[in-house]
């Protein structure tokens, strides 16, 4: 009898033990031991490495995992995968599974749900299932444009290649270099003409402020000098002069008479003319005029 409780009792832990191995096992797998309700069937052409355990997301969350996955082998060549998702998460009409794969190259499942105003699918039904556009699939897309760019691109590396085997080009650069170096000999000097001028700056400065001090001398030896004073004296050489010209201008005077009577002018020429005849005629003929002898002679 106690021997017999003694198998009991190892069949019991045997068998506890393979319960908890099998637990871990779907734990590992990422299967839920209890078969839920909430069943879902995926209809696939090309499952691309999708296996039984695969997790299937939704929006990024967990929500379920691959069970089962059959081939149709009828003929249709679908691959249908069996769905265990959570016992609260339903599937509008309208969602779509996707196949995506990481860099790493690990499979999943994406759930793209659909509306839920438009209902929601029975459980066990079937839904469509396609292979999501990855990284490799937009380099397919986009390798026609780099073939057609690839001519473009020899044209283009064969004109810098003759670019840079162009002389013209090294002497260019040569040119490039001699400027540089033109260019720092100009800012030397640049740098030594600003030295100098910094030196000269406060003999300037000092030499303008000799001059504003002149200026300012002058300013006062202007404002000292007596305007009224000046004004008037100029105003009496003013008067004078406006005198002197009313005597000129008046014909009773002798200076009047003498610039506005024409006849005291024809006198006075007419006196100046026989007077120049007389002094010729005196010239010419001395004796008519002069008698002079030193014996006493007429």
């Amino acid at each position: 009898m106690k021997r017999l409780n003694n198998e009991i009792r190892i069949a019991l832990v045997a068998i506890v033990g393979i319960i908890v191995l099998y637990s871990g096992l779907q734990f590992l797998k990422g299967l839920s031991l209890m078969s839920g309700s909430n069943v879902y069937y995926v209809s696939f052409d090309d499952i691309s490495g999708l296996s039984a355990s695969s997790p299937v997301y939704a929006n990024g969350y967990r929500v379920g995992v691959v069970k089962h996955i059959d081939f149709d082998y009828s003929g249709s060549g679908d691959i249908v995968a069996m769905v265990d998702l959570d016992s609260e998460m339903r599937l509008p009409k309208g969602s779509i599974a996707q196949i995506e794969s990481d860099m790493l190259g690990n499979i999943k499942m994406n759930l793209v749900l659909g509306d839920f105003k438009a209902g929601l699918y029975e459980q066990r039904d079937t839904i469509p299932g396609t292979m999501a556009k990855g990284m490799m699939d937009a380099a397919a897309q986009m390798l026609p444009q780099l073939q057609a760019m690839l001519p473009k691109l020899d044209s283009i590396l064969v004109n810098v290649q003759a670019l840079t085997g162009d002389p013209a080009l090294t002497q260019s650069l040569h040119n490039v270099e001699a400027i540089t170096t033109s260019l720092t000999t100009t800012t030397r000097e640049l740098n030594t003409l600003m030295a100098s001028l910094n030196a000269q700056a406060p003999a300037t400065l000092d030499k303008a402020g000799e001059l504003m001090d002149n200026a300012n001398n002058l300013a006062a030896q202007l404002a000292a000098i007596d305007m009224a004073a000046m004004s008037a004296k100029l105003q009496v050489t003013f008067d004078n002069m406006a005198e002197v010209t009313a005597a000129l201008n008046d014909n009773e005077g002798s200076v009047g008479l003498l610039l506005h009577d024409p006849q005291l002018y024809l006198n006075l020429t007419s006196t100046l003319n026989a007077a120049d005849s007389l002094l010729i005629d005196l010239r010419q003929h001395p004796k008519r005029y002069v008698h002079f002898s030193l014996f006493g002679k007429k």
